[in-house]
Formats: C-alpha cells, sequence, structure tokens
C-alpha cells in the first residue's frame, strides 16, 4: 500500500465568520509520510469589494499588504485548488490542519464553493483530513507524560494553542500567524508526536479517513475517547453502539463508566431521551465519523489507571454492548428519529449545505468558464446555469475579474451586493461599524505596529466608498 502524502493547511482571514469572511493568505507544505517537506505553496490576494476587514483581525495577522496585492482572489483560490489537485490526485493524501474542522476546512470549501470549484477536495477521491487539534484533546486525555501540554496561565487549566504548544516544546514561533509558518508549527509538533508516540501518530494518519475510522471501530477492544473542555482533559471508555442510517456519518457510543447492564434493557422511550438530551454526563455520545474523532484503541494506552474501573471489566462491558443487537437497533433507531433542523439561510454563501449539489450540466458549465479567460463567454457561461446560486457566483467572479464589457443587469446586481455588504449591518458587519472599531483601537494602541497595521486598514475600509 502507497502511504499518503500529507498537506498542511493554514489561512489567514478578514475575519472569523466562515460564510462571509474571505481568505487573504493561504500557506500549504506538502510533505511525504515521513515528514520530509516536498513543496510548499504560499498565496495572498486583496479582499473584495465587498469585504470589510475586522481590524481585530488584521491585527492578529499583520497582513496589511494584501490591500496592495493585485492578485485577484479568483486567482488565488484557483492556484490554491490547482496546487492541491496536483498534490493528491496520482497519489492519495491526509489534509491536516489546526482546529480546521471548525474554521479553516470551513472556510476553504465555502471559498472553492463560491468561486465555482468542486469545495469537497480534502475527503474525497481517497482523500483523508486530520485535525490536530482533535489529536491533541487524545493526547492531553491519555499521553501526557510522553508530550507536554502546557498550562493556561498558571493552571491546571490547559492551552491547547498551537502557538502555546510550540513554545513549550522549544520551536521557536516568532513567524506566528502566518500561514506557512503556521503550517511548519504543526509539521515541528507532527515530528515530536511521531518521535514519542509513533503508534499513535500513525493510528490518527489511518483514521484520517472514513474507512479508516470503521475499522477502528469495529475492533474489538475498547476505545480511549479524550476530550478538553474548557481548558480540562476527560476520559472516557467507549464503545460504539449504534448509528443513524439516514445520516450515516453520525454515529453514538456507549461509555463504559456506565454499567451497560443497567442501561442495555431500557425502552425506546427512554433511550431516545438520552439522544435527544445529550450532554456530558450521559452513557451515549454522538460523534460524527467524516471529522477527526479523538480517540484511540485502549491497546495504545501504556497507563491502566486512566479509569476507575479494571480493563478486565471494561472489555466485558464493551463486549456486552458489541452483542447486544436489541440495544444497538434501539439506540440506531433513537439517532434516527432525531429532528435536526436548521434555519433556510438568507444569503446564498450560507447555503453550501442546504441547496443541493450541482446538476451534471452545472458541474460541465463549471468547467468551461474556467478554461475560458474571454469576458463574453463567460457572462454566457454564467446566464446558463441551471441553480441561481452559480450565476450569481459567476457574475461576481466576472465583476472582479473585467473593467468593461459586463452587461446591465450584471453590474446592477453587483452594485446591489456591494451597496448591501457596506451599508447595512449583518454577519458581514457594516462599513460605519468596522470604521468606527479601527478608530477606536487606533486610539488605544501602543505600539508602532499596531498603530501602522491599523491605519492602512482604516485607509482600505475608507477607500471602499470612493
Amino acid at each position: 500500500m502507497v502511504e499518503p502524502n500529507l498537506i498542511f493547511y493554514d489561512t489567514e482571514t478578514t475575519g472569523t465568520d466562515i460564510n462571509f469572511s474571505q481568505i487573504i493568505q493561504c500557506g500549504s507544505v506538502l510533505t511525504d509520510a515521513q515528514l520530509n517537506i516536498k513543496d510548499e505553496q504560499n498565496i495572498g490576494s486583496s479582499p473584495l469589494p465587498w469585504v470589510i476587514p475586522h481590524p481585530k483581525a488584521m491585527l492578529t495577522n499583520k497582513k496589511i499588504n494584501s490591500f496592495k496585492s493585485n492578485t485577484s482572489h479568483y486567482q488565488m483560490i484557483k492556484d490554491i485548488y490547482d496546487q492541491w489537485q496536483s498534490w493528491s490526485t496520482n497519489q492519495p493524501s491526509i489534509f491536516v490542519t489546526y482546529n480546521g474542522h471548525r474554521f479553516d476546512e470551513e472556510l476553504i470549501r465555502r471559498q472553492f464553493w463560491y468561486n465555482l470549484f468542486e469545495p469537497y477536495v480534502t475527503n474525497t477521491n481517497q482523500n483523508g483530513r486530520l485535525d490536530l487539534m482533535l489529536m491533541m484533546h487524545n493526547i492531553a486525555s491519555f499521553f501526557y507524560d510522553k508530550f507536554t501540554i502546557p498550562n493556561f496561565e498558571d493552571g491546571p487549566a490547559l492551552s491547547l494553542k498551537l502557538e502555546h504548544i510550540c513554545l513549550v516544546h522549544g520551536i521557536d514561533v516568532s513567524d506566528a500567524h502566518d500561514a506557512v509558518a503556521d503550517c511548519k508549527f504543526m509539521i515541528d509538533v507532527c515530528n515530536i508526536i511521531k518521535d514519542e508516540l509513533p503508534d499513535v501518530f500513525n493510528s490518527f494518519l489511518q483514521t484520517s479517513t472514513k474507512e479508516g475510522v470503521k475499522n477502528l471501530l469495529y475492533s474489538d477492544e475498547f476505545l480511549a475517547l479524550g476530550e478538553v473542555f474548557r481548558r480540562h482533559s476527560f476520559r472516557y471508555p467507549v464503545v460504539m453502539c449504534g448509528g443513524d442510517n439516514s445520516r450515516p456519518n453520525d454515529i453514538c457510543f456507549f461509555d463504559l463508566s456506565f454499567d451497560p447492564d443497567d442501561i442495555v434493557n431500557l425502552d425506546y422511550s427512554e433511550i431516545n431521551q438520552m439522544i435527544q438530551t445529550g450532554g456530558r454526563d450521559t452513557p451515549l455520545k454522538k460523534y460524527k465519523i467524516n471529522k477527526t474523532i479523538p480517540i484511540c484503541s485502549s491497546k495504545l494506552l501504556n497507563n491502566k489507571n486512566h479509569f476507575d474501573i479494571e480493563y478486565k471489566e471494561l472489555q466485558r462491558r464493551a463486549d456486552v454492548i458489541k452483542s447486544n443487537n436489541d440495544f444497538q437497533t434501539k439506540v440506531s433507531q433513537a439517532m434516527e428519529d432525531r429532528m435536526i433542523s436548521f434555519p433556510e439561510p438568507n444569503h446564498i454563501e450560507a447555503t453550501i449545505y442546504s441547496g443541493g449539489f450541482p446538476s451534471f450540466r452545472d458541474k460541465e458549465l463549471m468547467l468551461d468558464f474556467h478554461s475560458s479567460d474571454d469576458c463574453e463567454k463567460r457572462i454566457k457561461i454564467s446566464r446558463n446555469f441551471e441553480d441561481e446560486r452559480f450565476r450569481l457566483f459567476a457574475e461576481r467572479i466576472i465583476c472582479t475579474e473585467y473593467e468593461a464589457g459586463i452587461p446591465e443587469d450584471i453590474k446592477n446586481r453587483y452594485e446591489e451586493l456591494i451597496e448591501e455588504r457596506l451599508n447595512t449591518e449583518g454577519k458581514w458587519g457594516s462599513y460605519d461599524k468596522l470604521l468606527n472599531e479601527t478608530e477606536k483601537l487606533l486610539g488605544e494602541a501602543e505600539s508602532k505596529e499596531d498603530k501602522n497595521i491599523l491605519k492602512a486598514t482604516k485607509e482600505h475600509i475608507v477607500s471602499l466608498k470612493k
């Protein structure tokens, strides 16, 4: 079997809202399975005309050079997509982030999608994905004697911030919050884990795909689930006890801290109540197998004192759950009977998961759109999309890539977008609100660097209305 490459990536953005913030820098580093660097990409772009950068985001990433960039957002996203495809098409890769499941991956998915590219690059075509922060949850819970987890302030609370983990392990973080530098911090941390905990590191690589997760879930031994919640670690001996057939990624663990003899014979309504209620103190814990689960085999634990119950008894309990088909059926039915509803998004940026997949015809049109540089042809293509969302996304690209030859109706919709985003308040912020906040922070700033960043940010925000 060919060992997968690893693609570490990180983003710097204009804000923290995954639907309305924009990536202004993306760093990607390709390594082999031994973490030897093979290639890297560092690319940025100017903010889009309707995206107002948040001053606090700019103070964190310091990317004010983006305000003068000649690279458009579309061109940046196209280059990222092409590079990742080049790296992963012939050899499946594991895409590695730090807290990426919550932020970076959701951003990159949306911005591939806004620019008419396939959004699920990181978990299709045999690719996998690994969120190192979630792996750290497991390490902080079970392997702290081999890998030091820093305290938050004076402790005993823990800090899983990448910068703090690097510092406690002697890694220079003077370039923190640069996307490529953050990728290399991740690689440095992985090298330490690989040296100190090779079996744990390999286990998480193996569970970066759904198939790998399933192999672990259906193994004979019970599993060790570690979570860090409110800066404190929690340890659970678990075994899978059911799943949602209507949502194949959703599974349920049974916490073996509870005696299954007290639970397995409960009637359906009681089990359903546990599933519906959730919470940390119930025996049933819901997870998704298409994301990193902070779990490993109990066989990897050297310390047998992590749980208050002897391993022999925990394994007995696991076997009870695995052999009770009636209980598993009730849990699975309760998972399937959940009423999961989300409010219908008001803006197309937020409809990536709710509006359906593109039709075959729209996919073909997307390929034609990317293969042409001709404005007139791209306009024609945009008018033929079956899904209105893709038509509107195409129009936005056209209006940012070309200055002339744009029909009045497309221009009008584009100007209405800019008017909405600059002059009304929403999750994207608003011109007045963010300009006022920038001026407030500028008045409070003490360092010369912060003042320069805030001045440049203010100048950029003001320029959006000129």
